[in-house]
């Protein structure tokens, strides 16, 4: 039955997540040490690159996962593009916090928080992982390039703060193609997220405008 099938999809997602969030900090975790600490030995540098690869492994499985169990699998793909850029580029697994968090609320008949500051809140934690995330990239293909501007972390972090919030001072520009790729990516990705901040923030001083002048 298709319900059963919508409810074992709905099952799999709730049971998964907290195996994403540890696979997600892991995966982080190592993308991390593989970038801050270049001089790791032999040994310790094999098995970072072992977690890296076993811990994509399990996102491309729980994207599979729950391809095979959705009722339609051509609107999951059409619906689901997100997940499925995230499984294949998965620095950028904090886009899905806002999505997930969204779909999880559908669920709800009584959100425990306001719309505006939820997506604020989660729009914050979003930039921060993705800032991180975006600094280290850069970082990686940045620190010995041939005319970069980009030598340290701090500079790699400064440059991320400057693009996400669409400021863009021009001090620290990537040079290489994949630094390139994702500033482009950190660019759209910014002016979304600083455009959904603005616009929660904008309709909880409309809604506490509207309240007031009601009373």
């Amino acid at each position: 039955m298709p319900v059963d099938r919508e409810q074992r999809l709905w099952d799999w997602e709730q049971t998964a997540q907290p195996y994403l969030l540890a696979a997600s900090l892991l995966f982080l975790t190592s993308y991390t040490v593989r970038v801050l600490v270049p001089d790791l030995s032999p040994g310790w540098q094999a098995w970072w690159e072992l977690v890296t690869l076993v811990t994509w492994g399990f996102f491309i499985v729980e994207y599979l996962a729950r391809l095979a169990l959705s009722n339609d699998r051509r609107h999951f793909l059409r619906t689901r593009w997100l997940d499925l850029i995230v499984t294949v580029l998965p620095l950028l697994r904090p886009l899905r916090i806002v999505d997930m968090h969204e779909r999880m609320q559908r669920r709800r008949d009584h959100p425990r928080l306001a719309l505006e500051a939820r997506v604020m809140a989660y729009t914050g934690i979003t930039s921060l992982l993705l800032g991180f995330a975006a600094s280290l990239a850069v970082y990686h293909d940045e620190r010995a390039a041939p005319g970069a501007n980009i030598h340290t972390f701090g500079d790699a972090v400064w440059w991320a703060c400057s693009t996400l919030t669409t400021t863009g001072y021009g001090d620290a520009t990537p040079v290489t193609p994949r630094g390139r790729v994702v500033a482009v990516v950190l660019m759209f990705v910014g002016v979304a997220l600083v455009g959904a901040v603005v616009g929660s923030f904008s309709s909880w001083l409309l809604r506490r405008f509207r309240q007031e002048g009601e009373t």
